[in-house]
């Protein structure tokens, strides 16, 4: 009898043993499904728009910033013979020679008060006598084929 006891034990052991181990099996496939988490849901791709293009520059604009670097090559020359190079160029951006140049020297109120009359033939002159850009242009106006019909200028 006592055969049958340690045997019924061991088979018991066993039993309980293989039992314990699919129980333990089954709750660790149960953590790992339960740790891994669901798959992000699909973010919906928002489409940037390029933020829009800065405006082109006007006419007048450009033409202006020519004129500046035209003004500061004059002045900046190192000899008569450059100098007089630019003159050539500079005129040839305006619609003729007596193009007249007003020079703002005081304003009040809205109400300008101009320095004598010029022509832009004479300023380019004066700039390339006195080798100085004291002006900046405040105020031009360009005819019908792009050129520069009247040009306003004030101090720096």
């Amino acid at each position: 009898m006592k055969k049958s006891l340690f045997s019924f034990s061991t088979n018991r052991a066993l039993i309980l043993a293989v039992t314990l181990m699919l129980a333990m099996g089954a709750c660790k496939s149960k953590k790992k499904v339960a740790e891994t988490a669901p798959p992000p849901a699909p973010v919906e791709k928002v489409e940037e728009t390029p933020p829009p293009a800065p405006p082109a520059p006007a006419p007048e604009e450009v033409m202006a910033g020519n004129l500046e670097n035209a003004f500061n090559q004059i002045a900046a020359a190192g000899n008569a013979s450059i100098a007089n190079k630019s003159v050539e160029e500079t005129l040839r951006m305006f619609s003729n020679q007596e193009t007249p140049v007003l020079i703002v020297i005081h304003e009040e109120n809205g109400i300008k008060d101009y320095d004598e009359p010029t022509t832009i033939r004479k300023y380019l002159e004066y700039l390339k006598d006195t080798k100085k850009n004291l002006n900046y242009i405040s105020d031009l106006r360009l005819d019908a084929n792009g050129k520069v019909s009247e040009l306003e200028l004030r101090r720096k």
